[in-house]
């Protein structure tokens, strides 16, 4: 018989003293338990010999925040240890949205409820809403305040209500927290630069230009153009600060124990007004180590574990999502492998999956895409890809040279000729798009554009060709269907599903006109939204009603439950993504025509893989797959099972 641990019961009966209630005594005494061992190893392999007393900090935090959180709250953690695969589940769909964009305000959100249930919405991301800097913010990223809502919005209490009616429906609400950086007017950069010591060591502050300069040698810049370098000279401090994005977002110093302590207490308070995902916001920048590029440190595992396990033994009902928008050999570490397998990030973007759908659409080409996903490693089961055609940021055309290698491309030239495609530069291109953040030194060219501008929609109702309208159309609808189908967490970004085109208008507002990634930024057009369920024969109506459909029929899939991932296998024709899951149900396979033409696909292609007999679950039609060929129309889709 295993003996007991002297220190764990005493450290019970010093907990137990702190509760009313001896029910949860136990259930958090049974969470510390099973998540206090992870907690504490992360906070040894980061802070050393300061890691008791950082454990004790965060034991104190959590009792403070367990005892705050509200009963309906308790409520949901509960259902969600019963049914911790909620966020793989074939029903889940998601929508981002600005809140203002959308709807004004909060409470203007909570009117609109009805449309977003509609639509089949399970998790609602409202982009940064918590107060940032006065004046020029990098979109909300540069937070001056985690515990107020920006005042145009509404308040704490309004966010709070909005949580509650989202969770009556069904629906999550997901909330980005910036861990990089703070505004340069929080309160920690306010009190560092009046000379507070404690304040000055939450950030990286330096006297002269020696390790700065040192840093620089292997640091890239994330915005070359408007903000070159990665310090900045602050009077006030009287030293260079550490400023990787922009000169006003102060990089925290993740070395210091109270920084982790405050993001804590800041996680637990959110989760208590509602909050029940975190995009963990430019998370791979957080460690810094002299002679690296300063992202994707072990360190960076480390701390999420140790944020994850104090989410998990307060609040288990919520999630974590990595915005990690790095390669694919870094990228799965934020989902977890070795000590951290599944003990991170519940979530994380496949940006590249998304970088590939705009690649082949462009080339009409899949080869590059299956390539790039057979070098994708395995993710954990418990954990699911957050999926979309577009998102609020610019498109970085993140191919690597040996994925263009295998597929027989210079990576160099390629990415050359997809900047030169959606910026309309490339001869017969149907694309309208904006060149952001040209790099001459590099030849990088980033892309700003809404997905219906991006993929011909703009330009065919210029031309009034009906023809390139439909072909417009149909593109859209095809990625739509490839991330519905892909089997992870589909995210919907606002007006995507109204096929709202690129809004120049941006150039006329000061605060936007030197960032043009506000052209994909538009506000919700409501009259176009009412006129989509009107008229589903209009452009934006056709794309309205397909992508409902498609949501439908994933919703009935139990074969894209996210625990299974999907496999690109061999494709006899180049313009022909081939996607396998192998579900306990049975196999589903996926076949994506990338082209605007009539294809006559291989039957033994698809046969191999379903036998004699499949369904189209998208068109509800049989396939005999005994015969020769099957007919596969300008960018059609299929999800098919075996019948």
């Amino acid at each position: 018989m295993p003996q007991p641990d002297p220190f764990r019961t005493l450290l019970a009966g010093q907990l137990r003293q702190a509760f009313d209630d001896d029910r949860d005594a136990d259930t958090f005494l049974l969470r510390l338990d099973r998540y206090g061992p992870e907690l504490k190893a992360s906070l040894q392999a980061t802070y050393g010999d300061a890691a008791p007393a950082l454990m004790d900090r965060l034991l104190e935090l959590m009792l403070h925040a367990y005892h705050a959180r509200p009963a309906d709250l308790k409520r949901l953690d509960e259902a969600r240890l019963l049914s911790p695969d909620w966020l793989q589940e074939p029903g889940m769909l998601g929508y981002v949205a600005y809140t203002d964009r959308f709807a004004g305000t909060l409470k203007g959100v909570r009117e609109h409820l009805d449309y977003l249930q509609n639509l089949g919405v399970t998790y609602l991301h409202l982009m940064p809403l918590l107060q940032p800097r006065p004046g020029e913010n990098d979109g909300g990223y540069a937070v001056a305040d985690y515990r107020a809502v920006r005042s145009d919005l509404g308040s704490m209490d309004d966010l709070s209500a909005l949580a509650a009616d989202l969770r009556a429906r069904g629906v999550s609400l997901v909330l980005d927290l910036v861990l990089n950086h703070v505004a340069q007017e929080h309160e920690w950069a306010r009190q560092a630069r009046a000379g507070d010591p404690t304040y000055r060591e939450y950030f990286h502050v330096f006297p002269d230009r020696t390790v700065p300069d040192a840093f620089e040698r292997t640091l890239p810049e994330v915005f070359p153009d408007f903000a070159p370098g990665n310090f900045t000279w602050n009077e006030e401090a009287g030293g260079w600060v550490w400023t990787t994005f922009n000169t006003y977002q102060w990089d925290l110093n993740w070395s210091n124990p109270s920084v982790l302590a405050e993001f804590v207490d800041i996680i637990l308070h959110l989760a208590n007004r509602g909050v029940e995902v975190f995009r963990l916001d430019a998370i791979a920048f957080m460690w810094k180590r002299l002679g690296t590029d300063c992202q994707n440190q072990p360190e960076v595992h480390h701390i999420t574990q140790a944020l994850r396990a104090c989410a998990r033994i307060v609040a288990p009902a919520v999630a974590f999502k990595a915005e990690a928008i790095v390669a694919p050999a870094d990228l799965i570490h934020y989902l977890g492998t070795g000590e951290h397998h599944g003990r991170v990030s519940d979530m994380a973007y496949h940006n590249s999956l998304m970088v590939q759908l705009w690649s082949s659409l462009a080339s009409r080409d899949t080869r590059l895409f299956a390539g790039a996903l057979r070098a994708f490693p395995p993710k954990p089961t418990s954990t699911t890809w957050g999926l979309y055609v577009r998102c609020h940021d610019d498109i970085g055309w993140a191919i690597s040279d040996a994925d263009a290698s295998r597929a027989g491309l210079d990576g160099a030239a390629h990415r050359h000729f997809l900047s030169d495609f959606y910026s309309g530069e490339h001869p017969g291109t149907f694309a309208r798009g904006l060149v952001f953040q040209f790099n001459p030194q590099t030849g990088d060219r980033r892309i700003s554009g809404t997905a219906a501008s991006l993929a011909g929609l703009e330009d065919a109702l210029e031309s009034g060709d009906p023809r390139h309208v439909e072909a417009a159309v149909r593109r859209l609808l095809l990625l739509h269907a490839v991330t519905l189908g892909f089997g992870g967490l589909p995210l919907l970004y606002m007006g995507d599903e109204l096929a709202l085109l690129n809004d120049h208008s941006f150039a006329d507002i000061p605060e936007h006109a030197a960032d043009n990634r506000w052209v994909h930024r538009p506000r919700m057009d409501w009259e176009r939204a009412a006129d989509a369920q009107a008229n589903p024969g209009t452009p934006h109506g056709r794309v309205n009603a397909g992508l409902r459909h498609l949501i439908g029929v994933r919703q009935g899939l139990p074969h894209l439950h996210a625990s299974i991932e999907s496999h690109a296998v061999p494709s006899p024709d180049p313009c022909v993504l081939l996607l396998r899951r192998d579900h306990p149900q049975g196999v589903m396979l996926a076949a994506y025509n990338f082209s605007e033409h009539t294809i006559d696909f291989p039957a033994w292609a698809l046969r191999d893989h379903l036998g004699d007999h499949a369904r189209d679950h998208i068109a509800a039609t049989a396939f005999n797959l005994g015969g020769g060929t099957v007919t596969l129309e300008p960018y059609r889709a299929l999800w098919l099972t075996q019948s």
